[in-house]
């Protein structure tokens, strides 16, 4: 895949948020005592503020009517990096529930940004492929976030079986969905988009970025063209170490889930052939989601 990365001047670095924050709470019933403590907030913290720090820090739903100083916190939260909420799956049981609970607690710090609602959808949808024989590496899942910007380490590799992260990393988004968050996701031909939903990790090749491995969309009408669109897993330098410490975020492929030069050969290798991934997202849906026939899966065969 053609390598589209490199520095973007339009990008909105959350620092240049403030001037519109700081205004949005001037013109608040509230402005009077309110605008001295924002002002004071990100004038010391200005400095060490980054787009890591803003999507690691964690989404609840309020509890209780949020005080004055809660909703300075929260406003110092832009809306372009507020991850979106990722529906419940309707019919899953408590049973399932509770194991993918579990298991998010086995996986660690490792595991600590990868959201339980992501991955309790990326353990229905495996369950039931395995279930019907789409994938055939036994108790191995590969799972990337996509709602999360690029600046952070979104995609990991699963040993289901013992419970263990083993390996994240950084991962690009097509050029077509978006700069340092990915909005738009497409199946269609030349769009050079991210489309979403359940893999099967084909063979590898040699190809213009080294070791590949090709991957075809499970679900139809959504990710179905990914053999003709030659979305494989790939190396990209503007997924480098470097290009993220220079320009702050991860370049862009055309629609490929391109990988670290330093982790790829080691992730592909783990993933294998016949694995499940999947590319979570905002408005992702598949028929492989259903949560009863999963729990069921789950019940006889464990992950395996």
């Amino acid at each position: 895949m053609p390598i589209f990365g490199g520095h973007n001047p339009d990008l909105m670095h959350p620092r240049a948020t403030f001037p519109f924050l700081a205004a949005s709470v001037a013109r608040s019933f509230w402005w009077r005592w309110a605008l001295p403590v924002l002002v004071g907030v990100l004038s010391a913290g200005c400095s060490q503020s980054s787009v890591a720090d803003v999507a690691a820090s964690p989404l609840r739903p309020a509890t209780a009517a949020p005080t004055p100083a809660a909703a300075v916190k929260a406003a110092a939260i832009p809306d372009s990096l507020r991850l979106t909420p990722v529906p419940p799956l309707a019919g899953v049981p408590d049973s399932l529930h509770e194991a993918v609970r579990v298991l998010h607690s086995r996986l660690g710090a490792e595991a600590a940004g990868l959201r339980l609602d992501v991955l309790e959808r990326a353990c229905v949808g495996y369950l039931n492929l395995r279930r019907v024989g789409k994938v055939q590496q036994v108790g191995r899942l590969a799972v990337a976030d996509m709602d999360l910007p690029s600046s952070e380490p979104r995609f990991w590799v699963i040993d289901l079986t013992n419970g263990r992260v083993l390996h994240q990393s950084h991962v690009a988004h097509g050029r077509g969905s978006g700069k340092l968050r990915a909005q738009r996701f497409s199946n269609v031909m030349k769009s050079a988009c991210t489309a979403l939903g359940f893999y099967r990790t084909q063979d590898t090749y040699q190809g213009k970025h080294g070791l590949s491995r090709r991957l075809r969309g499970l679900d139809a009408g959504q990710n179905d063209n990914a053999l003709r669109r030659y979305v494989v897993l790939h190396a990209a330098d503007y997924v480098s170490k470097q290009h993220l410490e220079k320009h702050g975020q991860a370049g862009y492929s055309r629609g490929c889930p391109a990988l670290p030069p330093d982790q790829y050969r080691a992730i592909i290798k783990a993933v294998g052939e016949g694995g499940c991934l999947y590319l979570s997202g905002p408005g992702a849906e598949s028929k492989w989601l259903e949560g009863a026939v999963a729990a069921k899966q789950l019940q006889l065969r464990g992950w395996q």
